[in-house]
This record gives C-alpha cells, sequence and structure tokens, in this order.
C-alpha cells in the first residue's frame, strides 16, 4: 500500500478551507473517487479535493502548490493521455461544479467547468439552441473547449473554442481572473486551444446559435470489402458539402447488438456517420447520394432528436476501458492514404477500436491560424487511431499497431495534431498541437505559471 505524502494535519486544515469534500486512500468515496474514463491509468492520489466553487479551487492550489505537490485537474475526465489523475499529489476534481444556464434572449451559455455536454445539450435545445459540443455526451465541456473542440456543428458553427466568449480562471498564484478580448485578452488568447496550461477554468461563457431539436442523421455502413469505394466516394462528396453536413468515416468492428445484421457482427466495417444540421428536408436531398452509394448493409438515417445523436456513441465509449490515441492532421486524403487506412484498419485489435476521418473547412477555416492558440485552421481533415480494449494483456500489442499505423500515414500528414488527441507518449507533441503559435505560448506561460505548477496536461514549459 502507497503511503501517503501529505501530512495528515496539512489535510484537516484544508478540510477547514474548503466546501466540498477532501477524500484520501481512508475514505469509502475514494476509490469511486479515483477512478477515471480510461482504465490504461490507475493511480492513487494523496488527496482528491471535490470543489464545489472557485473558493474552493483557489485553496486546492494554493495547498498543492504551497507543499510542492502535483497536482491533475480533472473536469469531465475523458483524458487519453492520464493527465486528470496522479499519483500521491492532489487532484483538483471539478465535477461538483456542474451548473448549467441558459440565457435564449441573448442566446449565450453560463456553463461551469465540471458540466457535461449530456447536460448542455438538453439545456440548449429546450430553447432550439446549441453549441458545437462533443459527439459524446459524457465528455466535459471544459477540456474539450479549451483544447479545440470538434463535433457536428463545427464547419457550421466553428470549433467549440471559436464559440467562447469569456472564462473565469484561476491561475497558479490563485489569483481569479475573468478572460474576454477585452479582460485579460492575452489569456484569453492562450486559452482557446492552450488547454489547462495557464489556469484552471472554473466557468465558461459561450454563444449559442438556432439548432431545431430534429435533425437529419444517423448511420450508414458497408462491409470492409467496399471501404475504398466508400471513402473515395466521402472525399468527393465532403468537398462540396453544405457547412450544414458533418459526416464521420468510421472503420469499426460491429458489435454483437441485435441493430446490427447477425451477417457482419465481430466483422471489420466501413460506418458513415452523418448529421445535417439544418432543414430535415433538405437534408434528404443533399444526403440522398451519400445514402444511395453502392449496397450498404444499414442504414439508420432518419430526423431525430439533436440529442440523441449527441448520445449515439455513448455506448462505445464507455468507462473502464483501455483507451490509447495516435491522430494526426492531413493534407488530402489521397489514394496512397485510402490504401494506408485500408491495410492497418483490416483486423482491428480490440473490441472497441476505432479509426475516423473529421473533416474540417467551412467556419473553421474562416479564422486565421493566429487569431486563437489553435492553429490548424487550413487542414481539410484530420485521422484519429482509437484503440479501445479491456485486457492489460494486450496493452504492448494494441499499443505498437496504432504507432505502426501513425507512422504509415506521416507521408500525408501536415506534422500538426489536435491537442485533445494526443496520447501522452509524442516527445514533440505540444510543438506539433501549437505550431507556429507554441512560441507565444511558452511567453505567455512564463506571465502565468512562470514556475509551470500546472504541468499535468500537454505541456508548454515556460523556456523555449
Amino acid at each position: 500500500m502507497r503511503v501517503s505524502l501529505i501530512d495528515p494535519h496539512a489535510l484537516q486544515s484544508l478540510r477547514k478551507q474548503v466546501s466540498g469534500p477532501v477524500l484520501t486512500a481512508d475514505d469509502a468515496a475514494y476509490d469511486a473517487a479515483r477512478r477515471v474514463w480510461n482504465g490504461r491509468f490507475d493511480r492513487r492520489p494523496g488527496a482528491i479535493v471535490r470543489c464545489r466553487d472557485a473558493a474552493d479551487v483557489r485553496a486546492a492550489v494554493g495547498f498543492a502548490r504551497s507543499r510542492d505537490l502535483p497536482a491533475a485537474v480533472r473536469s469531465g475526465g475523458h483524458d487519453f493521455a492520464g493527465n486528470s489523475i496522479c499519483d500521491d499529489g492532489v487532484v483538483i476534481d471539478l465535477s461538483l461544479m456542474n451548473s448549467v444556464a441558459v440565457d435564449p434572449a441573448s442566446r449565450t451559455l453560463r456553463v461551469q467547468a465540471g458540466a457535461r455536454w449530456g447536460a448542455v445539450d438538453r439545456k440548449t435545445q429546450a430553447f432550439g439552441l446549441a453549441t458545437t459540443g462533443g459527439t459524446v455526451s459524457t465528455v466535459g465541456v471544459a477540456g474539450f473547449t479549451l483544447g479545440g473542440g470538434s463535433g457536428y456543428l463545427v464547419r457550421k458553427h466553428g470549433l467549440a473554442l471559436d464559440n467562447l466568449l469569456a472564462a473565469d480562471v484561476v491561475t497558479a498564484g490563485g489569483e481569479q481572473l475573468r478572460a474576454s478580448e477585452r479582460e485579460n485578452p492575452d489569456l484569453f488568447w492562450a486559452l482557446r486551444g492552450g488547454g489547462g496550461n495557464f489556469g484552471i477554468v472554473t466557468a465558461l461563457d459561450l454563444r449559442l446559435h438556432e439548432l431545431r431539436p430534429q435533425v437529419l442523421a444517423g448511420q450508414v455502413i458497408h462491409r470492409f470489402d467496399a471501404a475504398g469505394d466508400v471513402l473515395r466516394f466521402y472525399r468527393a462528396f465532403m468537398a462540396d458539402a453544405p457547412e450544414a453536413v458533418q459526416c464521420y468515416p468510421f472503420l469499426i468492428r460491429i458489435p454483437p447488438v441485435s441493430v446490427f445484421p447477425e451477417a457482419i457482427q465481430g466483422q471489420v466495417a466501413i460506418d458513415l456517420v452523418v448529421c445535417h444540421a439544418g432543414d430535415v428536408a433538405e437534408g434528404e436531398r443533399i444526403l440522398a447520394p451519400l445514402r444511395g452509394l453502392g449496397k450498404p448493409v444499414l442504414d439508420t438515417v432518419a430526423p431525430l432528436p439533436y440529442v440523441a445523436q449527441q448520445q449515439a456513441f455513448d455506448a462505445g465509449t464507455a468507462p473502464g476501458t483501455r483507451w490509447y490515441s495516435k491522430a494526426h492532421y492531413l493534407r488530402e486524403l489521397s489514394d496512397s492514404a485510402i490504401e494506408t487506412i485500408l491495410a492497418h484498419a483490416e483486423n482491428l485489435p480490440g473490441a472497441f477500436t476505432m479509426v475516423y476521418l473529421d473533416a474540417q473547412g467551412g467556419a473553421v477555416g474562416r479564422i486565421a491560424a493566429d487569431a486563437t492558440a489553435f492553429p490548424h485552421r487550413h487542414a481539410p481533415l484530420a485521422i484519429h487511431i482509437f484503440p479501445g480494449w479491456t485486457e492489460p494483456a494486450d496493452d504492448a500489442s494494441v499499443v505498437a499497431w496504432a504507432r505502426s499505423f501513425h507512422q504509415a500515414m506521416s507521408p500525408d500528414a501536415t506534422g500538426g495534431v489536435y491537442v485533445n488527441m494526443l496520447g501522452g507518449d509524442e516527445p514533440d507533441g505540444p510543438r506539433s498541437a501549437y505550431g507556429s503559435n507554441y512560441g507565444r505560448l511558452v511567453e505567455l506561460k512564463k506571465k502565468y505559471d512562470p514556475t509551470n505548477f500546472f504541468r499535468m496536461n500537454h505541456n508548454v514549459a515556460p523556456s523555449a
């Protein structure tokens, strides 16, 4: 058993400073509180501070910093790299800070950092509004937004960070700041893509957009032997698709679930996950060529609630599964890239493994690469290699497969990567994530966190 490095008397003092519970290994709730979405990480922090407000966050930061303890910050906890949990140090857990308030008159949203997209979608759709959110409803709003944030609405309304209007931030020095275009604009620039490097965001103000509760969405699944033709069709279709359309081609292993034809259960297939965020009748016309391609084994595209589409991947991304991630931005979906994808995806390892393409364009590309910390405005699409498996004995082989696949895609890659998709073992991950904006982020790190207190992240260190 690991012995805590934190003095019990100090913990008693911390408990008097915060309104939320402070959990240690002696507490019955500790084991549940230390579990994170990614089953690869089984860590034992010295204390978990379950904050109820920004004052609790400031107290937790001061406690950890004064004792030189590592501090992990957790909001939603959907994390490929294990940054939301640590051994021996302090976890600053924001999950109790989860209020969601919609102002339909101004079409804005005020959300605390512990909220998840499922709660946001329910509240905003009650007013016929939405903003770009995660395609898994259990993903946390804060980490998703601060890293970038791509979803079904990204081509129409931009990244989640493009819809960020302001943020409340606790700095490494325990100061409470407001960041927006008018207040601390340099910090606001850094937060939009720079993740958790510059402070703990405790609340976000987001822009909302009109979205009818019903969208045209669903899946069109083809056998793997048709995948080449499907990807070539996808390339041409998305080149001219209206911005209201988002389509993700997934290579997946069909689960043994009754909704899928028994003949393809357990087999690798290509699944076009599509959403038209606009008039349903117009969507029927626009998506007709996609649905008419070849001989799909399943077509579920139909009018359905946007909140249902936002939850479609929840079952396949269950907590406790072992997850890893490798990703690239691509210059184009070339014929050679398609062949590489098919060669590596033919035998997907792990029951939950997915490989998918994420198209950009539209509103994403209308913003300059240096307008926010997120620089990848003009890459047409990204590839995410996303293995999921259950047995620790398979760790080495599954990770090796993902790395080999990733390396094979390098000739078609831009050299950049979406920071939220980093696996944590990339030696130049932050430089690849921030590209030409990296130097400016280093300077702002020196200003807002010169000792690199916030380092359990895809770290921008306060030195070149």
